[in-house]
């Protein structure tokens, strides 16, 4: 399967056969139409997510509705995130957009390094379309869960998967070694992962900032030149209800680090128990609900000497 991962859509695990969705030539060169905004409702995006999690995907394994986390993300308001939600409040990152992020910025074949690794999700599609993926994740159950789940799926090329702080464990990776930086950051404190002191969503904003900054700036720092980052982000709301501007804080992270703000995409996510807090929400104090992502990419060097991507 690895370096053919059209194949997944031939036929799923039940041997029913796949046929990729396509609304037009832009759809059939590139995925989808290589716009800024990205539409994640709609009916071909979430026919291929399908195909994808019909692999045996499961983002959510390794974290559970009862953890502090998820009992955290219930009794706030989340709604200031645009992670898609599953019915017991654990953010699931989409396939679909890691599918576009490797064919569209990263060289065939090119390593990927994720900082923030989380789930299986963004390790397996990487592996399953040939680029060698380096997570970094705090928890082992999460990493355990991944490696089982990479163990089924891709077994002759499985995502590496290393236990340990980001702030720690990029020392070991070599600079200007990897191809790709790809990940989805902790939101500050806005889903609650963990009570481990070096988990960044443990702390106020400000050590957090400072935590996440030096994180990026070590990424920065192991990609090699001419090459592209692409992190996902979504803003949060302090205690008095404003914005940080933390989509604002990590353009200012990569540029301190180096590296120039390149496309910015607007990621439109489901609505999901969105549409039932909204009268809340919105009557209480005028908060428009959030149902979008950010997806930032940056480039270091030259963006004319970028290697040739797969479309």
């Amino acid at each position: 399967m690895t370096g053919n991962y059209l194949a997944l859509f031939g036929n799923d695990l039940f041997g029913e056969p796949v046929k990729p969705p396509s609304s037009g030539q832009l759809a059939d060169e590139f995925i989808v139409p290589p716009f800024s905004v990205l539409n994640a409702r709609e009916g071909g995006w979430q026919e291929r997510k399908r195909a994808w999690l019909s692999m045996g995907i499961k983002g959510e394994m390794g974290r559970h509705g009862d953890t502090f986390s998820n009992k955290w993300a219930k009794e706030h308001d989340i709604s200031g995130c645009g992670s898609t939600m599953a019915d017991d409040y654990i953010s699931v990152f989409d396939p679909v957009l890691c599918e576009l992020a490797y064919s569209w910025f990263c060289p065939p074949a090119g390593s990927v390094l994720d900082p923030f690794a989380g789930g299986s999700v963004r390790g397996i599609v990487a592996q399953l379309m040939g680029h060698p993926y380096h997570g970094i994740e705090l928890s082992a159950e999460q990493v355990a869960a991944n490696r089982a789940q990479a163990e089924t799926i891709c077994p002759d090329d499985r995502p590496t998967w290393t236990v340990g702080d980001a702030c720690a464990a990029l020392v070991d990776v070599p600079d200007s070694s990897v191809d790709f930086v790809f990940s989805c950051p902790p939101y500050a404190d806005l889903e609650r992962y963990s009570d481990d002191p070096r988990d960044l969503s443990t702390m106020g904003y400000r050590r957090f900032l400072a935590a996440y900054r030096h994180i990026v700036s070590q990424s920065c720092a192991k990609l090699r030149d001419h090459r592209l980052a692409c992190f996902v982000v979504g803003d949060v709301r302090d205690k008095r209800g404003h914005y940080r501007n933390f989509v604002g804080d990590t353009i200012d992270a990569f540029r301190d680090a180096g590296m120039e703000l390149y496309n910015e995409a607007i990621l439109v996510t489901a609505v999901g128990s969105l549409a039932m807090r909204i009268r809340r929400q919105f009557n209480g104090g005028r908060k428009l609900g959030k149902a979008h992502q950010n997806v930032l990419v940056f480039v270091k060097g030259d963006w004319r000497k970028l290697p040739k991507g797969t479309p």
